[in-house]
């Protein structure tokens, strides 16, 4: 068998997206199939031609996972999947302006129509594509995505780059920076006095996605907060290690890889349970005011409870132990092996 993901996804590395086709790259080759990528283009236009092109090219044993949203704008020849992450526009206005939303939404519903099987990655998910797409819920194959969890249980150093944070702690926000995150809200939290007065400041890792533009002025005029940019996975690993509390205040998720990362390093959570947070967050304390002041509150309340700091350090990593990367491949892999037959 052979399997052909977006080249725009693996190719280069856009967030979750990235972090899940490369899983499944790995996990495709580790059981003896091939793995190669569809072609891209630097234009999106350009790359919706190249991938619906590439559907129709049917060549024997080869099966097109369409792995993030969208897809091939007819129906494939080739055997094919598409992973459709979820619907954040069911429940708030800061994913995409009116244009951009009809653009994606007609986008994901023809790759819906256009591919043999759909996937997403959490019930919640799956009940909002039903919804907007009009897709019966039997039809869609719910498959969590799994952490890698030896890269968070093993002590990894702070990179030079970043070893001056270790002089003062720090709450880390970690994921893109984009409105749906409501990270603009989470800096303004660390500018109100109290949260200033603790001697906790924020730190901010990951790469500016789209919108961003008004979180960047916002966190230009802040004092209590620093942003790293984008971490490998080696930083990512040890800024989770040595952060007092990491805070993840997003306002929809489709599935909340961060969240489930902080909990295998054993770090203390404090999550909304938007969207697949219900689902993935666990034994995280909830976000419940998204505002700054409900932050400012809860990440002091959080910061202060040394007993549920505690207790977070053992049952974190019992939480994220239920989601691995193995479960999720197998069950990828007999979906390839149902759409080839």
């Amino acid at each position: 068998m052979r399997v052909l993901f977006p080249g725009r996804i693996v190719d280069r590395h856009v967030g979750g997206n990235t972090t899940y086709a490369r899983m499944l790259v790995g996990g495709v080759e580790s059981a003896g199939h091939a793995a190669a990528c569809l072609p891209w283009a630097r234009h999106p236009v350009v790359t919706a031609a190249l991938e619906t092109f590439a559907g129709l090219r049917r060549s024997e044993d080869t099966v097109i996972h369409y792995s993030a949203d969208t897809g091939p704008l007819f129906p494939t020849t080739v055997p094919s999947v598409v992973t459709v992450h979820g619907v954040a526009s069911r429940w708030i206005t800061a994913a995409r302006n009116p244009l951009q939303e009809q653009v994606w939404r007609s986008r994901v519903g023809a790759a819906i129509r256009s591919t043999g099987r759909l996937v997403t990655v959490s019930r919640s998910a799956a009940d909002d594509i039903s919804e907007v797409f009009q897709v019966d819920p039997s039809t869609i194959s719910v498959i969590p995505h799994g952490i890698d969890h030896d890269a968070f249980a093993v002590p990894t150093m702070l990179s030079e780059r970043l070893a001056h944070l270790a002089s003062r702690p720090f709450v880390l926000y970690l994921g893109n920076i984009e409105p749906r995150k409501n990270v603009r809200s989470l800096i303004e939290a660390f500018e109100r006095p109290a949260l200033r007065r603790s001697g906790v400041r924020l730190v901010l890792a990951g790469r500016p996605a789209w919108g961003y533009r008004e979180t960047f002025e916002r966190l230009s005029t802040a004092v209590n907060c620093e942003y790293v940019g984008f971490v490998d996975d080696a930083e990512r690993a040890a800024l989770m290690q040595h952060t007092e509390l990491f805070a993840f205040p997003s306002l929809y998720e489709g599935f909340g890889f961060p969240v489930l990362e902080a909990l295998a390093a054993g770090v203390p959570v404090v999550a909304s349970r938007r969207g697949s947070l219900a689902e993935v967050a666990g034994p995280s304390r909830t976000l419940g005011d998204l505002s700054a002041e409900g932050l400012e509150r809860d990440v002091l309340a959080a910061l202060s409870d040394e007993r549920w700091k505690e207790s977070l350090r053992r049952s974190g990593p019992a939480w994220a132990s239920r989601f691995t990367w193995e479960q999720s491949i197998a069950a990828h892999l007999r979906i390839y092996e149902e759409v080839l037959r």
